[in-house]
């Protein structure tokens, strides 16, 4: 039995995010909570928001209500590149620079350790 959670569009570059999810991938959900909770990083309130919502998608079934939430394990967690938005900034001598700001869709699939 298994649930998945998908963050879309999420305004970060995507390798940033891959950083926070090599830390709990194949981690029991409780475990992975507290390793995102005490790391200073930005994307790590991102990927522990999209599993806090695979774990409420889990227990959403009938049959997940007897399970106890140790028993639970993230069994994948990836990362996509999204859209990429376009701004562009003056420079110097009336040219324009372009900057590119990347966006990520982030996935977690949780399942149940028998």
């Amino acid at each position: 039995m298994q649930a998945v959670a998908k963050e879309r569009f999420v305004r970060m570059a995507p390798m940033k995010v891959r950083r926070i999810l090599d830390l709990i991938k194949d981690k029991d959900v409780e475990e992975a909570l507290n390793i995102l909770h005490f790391t200073p990083k930005r994307a790590a309130k991102v990927v522990e928001k999209a599993l806090r919502s695979a774990v409420a998608n889990f227990f959403l079934d009938e049959k997940a209500a007897r399970i106890s939430p140790h028993d639970i394990f993230i069994k994948k967690a990836f990362v996509d590149q999204g859209p990429t938005l376009r701004r562009f900034r003056p420079m110097s001598m009336g040219r324009v620079g372009r900057i590119r700001r990347k966006t990520s869709h982030v996935t977690i699939v949780v399942e149940y350790n028998n």
